[in-house]
């Protein structure tokens, strides 16, 4: 009997396969990439036309033993990585590793984990996509660039660990100068002016034109005028129009816009809804059902959709709502996407969202989103008898417009929460009518700012404005937050930047102002696509990039270095914390092993204490927390925050679930087989 090996990234995606394709295939997973550039050194020969010095990644090696065992008793070896520029990468290293030729069939894509999806994939293997591959270098070798050279710069000329790279510069930018604009901004007064019919049902007009101008009330001075212009005159009816209007379902999710929705509606940071999406493409364990694949391929620009995914649909439509519920409206597509792969949707749309309630409540949202979403976006048009009104006053026009929605179509599963499609009933009115017992209302209102960044509005300008990937959106941010350049304000979605990241983005935009720049990154971020697209050079790409590049990294390198405000060290509730021994401020300083606290009143007093962060796990032994910490060598460890009265320790990260076998912790390994095992030495389970 033949023998052909699979290889995926994951192995959950193995497991869920490997049920799929039977006896004479053999699933492994790679983990992800089995090669990449060195982390100590830039890796980049620039000398010799930008040539890349792979590396296998530390840790591996044994996996790849492994991987080279299996290939080499397989009769066939299929490589079948993710359906995306990433994946077509690290399946072209597995070529290198196993010595198969990448010309040859040996790349296998599918956009979903179903039986009939990857039995059909796999009869129709084809070679590598060398423009693809060729994208992911050029990419990975700008990024390394930035990164490489710029990071170490602001290490010397701003803070210890600051680090400068291609996206998040650009992104850190959009995020700062939003926040000067907040800052900077000088409201405006004006008025609004509106008037209240005592008709049945009773109905409200705003006052929009004079004279058939738009009507502008800057002060009370020029609303009271308005008001007594008002009462002095006679309402009538100008004109009445009514109409049927549709208002359209939304397209199904791509990566931006699922992460935007799950936000709004699910309060999922973006980090956690591309890690939970993940998990419903790879395969879950479904009653009655077995392990399958829940959802499309998440990393993705595109809204387009598979014929047969729009005929089961409309078979899903047609009986369970009735064929007027039913649309063949095809998706719009936008301008930048890449169109590589389908829109994120149900692998099969008859496994209902109910089936996953008693599973993991994440899953269960997450999938009854985009099931919603992607159903809906299949659906007729919910329909509204719409009214609108003109009055005439004098000089002055008064509007109103009302709405009844006739039906729901789309609606009847996708809620859209928008208050102009709710109805809102005007009395019957005709033209000439005259209207009696209106009483203006007078507001006062100030422009405002433009609202912070949310990660949901972030995600959108990302997209909007061609920065970065679908596949960097969620690490993008996370980065951001993760090296203290923004922070979310306390009790609130919306993101700001600290000083820290106002410092780092000054020093940017006066040396490195290109990569700053949103609209030099969405150059680039075509240039890159174009290597994937359209087979151009991607050497050519990093020459034309790296010289500029250069002149400013010389320049940057003469600079002054920035002296940074001290950071006084608050508490969880914003109080700021005293020094144990002179009760004076503690400060945030930072180290060779990252930030710590520091008496102020150094040196004088030179008190210092690590910064605890809380794991939210309880200690065994004395019930206070358990926080990470770092040791004297930099390496972080987690101990009990009762030290060192209790000296309870752990090398790796404990979690809130003991061990069934002798009740230890169980902590989180990520081994090859392993995601949990007890934090007994001398107990052996794991899971």
């Amino acid at each position: 009997m033949s023998k052909k090996l699979v290889i995926v990234e994951s192995p959950a995606k193995a497991h869920t396969i490997g049920k799929y394709l039977g006896s004479t295939y053999k699933v492994k997973a790679s983990v992800g990439h089995v090669r990449d550039l060195p982390k100590s050194r830039l890796g980049i020969d620039i000398d010799n036309d930008f040539e890349p010095e792979y590396i296998n990644i530390r840790g591996k090696g044994d996996l790849i033993k492994e991987l080279k065992k299996e290939a080499s008793e397989a009769d066939k070896v299929f490589l079948a990585t993710d359906p995306d520029r990433e994946g077509e990468s690290i399946s072209w290293h597995l070529c290198q590793i196993l010595g198969l030729d990448p010309k040859d069939p040996v790349r296998v894509t599918f956009n979903e984990i179903t039986k009939d999806v990857i039995k059909e994939a796999i009869k129709s293997p084809r070679p590598i996509d060398q423009d693809l591959v060729d994208s992911q270098q050029a990419r990975r070798e700008v990024d390394r660039l930035v990164g490489y050279m710029v990071s170490p710069i602001l290490w010397k000329k701003v803070k210890r660990g600051a680090s400068g790279g291609r996206v998040q510069s650009a992104v850190l930018k959009l995020i700062c100068d939003r926040e000067k604009t907040i800052k900077d901004f000088v409201p405006q007064e004006y008025w609004n002016i509106s008037v209240l019919f005592d008709t049945d049902p009773e109905f409200e007009g705003k006052v929009q034109l004079f004279k058939d101008e738009k009507l502008v009330v800057p002060n009370e001075e020029a609303a009271n005028k308005v008001e007594s212009d008002l009462n002095s005159g006679k309402y009538q009816v100008s004109s009445v129009t009514s109409k049927v209007k549709s208002v359209s379902p939304f397209n199904p999710f791509t990566t931006s816009t699922l992460q935007q929705d799950a936000s709004i509606k699910l309060g999922f940071t973006t980090t956690k809804t591309m890690s939970v999406a993940q998990r419903l493409y790879e395969g879950i364990n479904v009653p009655g059902r077995g392990t399958m694949g829940l959802i499309t391929y998440m990393r993705t620009d595109s809204t387009r959709i598979s014929e047969e995914a729009k005929k089961a649909a409309y078979a899903f439509i047609a009986d369970n709502y009735g064929k007027e519920y039913t649309s063949g409206r095809n998706s719009a597509v936008s301008k930048n996407a890449q169109d590589a792969h389908e829109a994120i949707r149900p692998a099969n749309v008859f496994i209902l969202p109910d089936e996953l309630k008693d599973l993991d409540k994440d899953q269960y949202k997450l999938y009854k989103l985009i099931w919603e979403r992607f159903v809906a976006s299949r659906m007729a048009p919910a329909k509204f008898d719409t009214k609108q009104v003109e009055i005439k006053n004098g000089d002055y026009t008064i509007k109103a417009s009302g709405s009844k929605r006739i039906f729901d179509g789309f609606q009847k599963v996708y809620a859209t929460n928008n208050d102009e499609e709710r109805d809102k009933i005007l009395p019957e009115l005709n033209e000439g009518d005259v209207l009696e017992n209106g009483q203006v209302k007078k507001e006062q209102k100030f422009t405002e700012p433009p609202q912070r960044y949310t990660e949901a509005s972030l995600v959108k300008e990302m997209e909007q404005k061609n920065i970065g990937r679908p596949s960097t959106y969620a690490s993008t941010v996370a980065l951001l937050l993760d090296r203290k350049y923004i922070s979310r304000m306390r009790g609130k979605k919306t993101l700001q930047p600290t000083d820290l990241g106002f410092t780092v983005i000054g020093f940017m935009e006066t040396y490195f102002n290109d990569i700053t720049d949103s609209g030099f990154t969405s150059q680039m971020e075509d240039k890159l696509d174009a290597i994937g697209g359209e087979g151009v050079n991607w050497k050519q790409v990093l020459r034309d990039f790296y010289g500029p590049f250069k002149a400013e990294l010389d320049k940057a390198t003469e600079a002054e270095r920035i002296q940074q405000k001290d950071v006084p060290a608050l508490d969880d509730k914003g109080n700021p914390i005293l020094c144990d021994i002179c009760q004076r401020p503690m400060l945030i300083k930072s180290g060779r092993f990252g930030d710590f606290m520091a008496c102020s009143g150094f040196p004088e007093c030179k008190n210092t204490k690590p910064i605890l962060k809380s794991i939210g796990v309880k200690c065994p032994e004395c019930g206070n927390e358990i926080v990470r910490r770092r040791g004297k060598s930099g390496k972080t460890f987690y101990g009990c925050s009762n030290y060192p009265k209790c000296k309870v320790s752990f090398w790796y990260k404990p979690v809130n679930k003991k061990c069934p076998k002798c009740q230890s912790l169980l902590v989180e390994k990520h081994l090859k087989n392993t995601k949990l095992a007890c934090s007994n030495d001398k107990c052996d389970y794991k899971e």
